[in-house]
């Protein structure tokens, strides 16, 4: 995963979201399971507000959830920088997401000291079958 210096755990990851997103949408992004040298991991168990017709998971809500897991695994290695924003994203859907757990895992692709490149998988049941993928770039101050 790249010789990336990992300066926060999964716990100051999640405190430091908390405080970053609105109080009452923080549930919307999931929750944040692993933080590790170029890696971050969230989960998200999706509510009927997520769902489009044909009960599947909105492409709304994976886009969120891609980019706040890459924010995550940013910041986990720049430290708390509220300031850093999203640049690019590009989503690939790949399957139909059920209405089930989540998950979505950020790796670090490149980590400058203006620019971060992260790759985002999320998958259901299996990561070998995603359900889409990102690649999501982040501008630092």
């Amino acid at each position: 995963m790249g010789s990336y210096q990992q300066i926060m755990d999964a716990a100051a990851v999640a405190a430091f979201l908390d405080t970053a997103f609105p109080k009452d949408t923080r549930p919307v992004y999931g929750r944040v399971s692993t933080v590790a040298p170029g890696y971050a991991e969230m989960r998200l168990d999706p509510t009927e507000a997520m769902l489009r017709p044909g009960r599947r998971v909105s492409g709304p809500t994976l886009m969120g959830l891609a980019d706040v897991v890459a924010y995550a695994v940013v910041i986990a290695h720049v430290g708390p920088v509220a300031m850093a924003v999203t640049n690019t994203l590009t989503m690939n859907f790949l399957r139909a997401c059920e209405m089930r757990m989540i998950v979505a895992e950020a790796r670090l692709l490149k980590l400058g000291r203006r620019l971060a490149v992260v790759d985002v998988r999320i998958w259901q049941d299996s990561e070998d079958r995603p359900v889409a993928q990102a690649t999501v770039g982040y501008a630092l101050p």
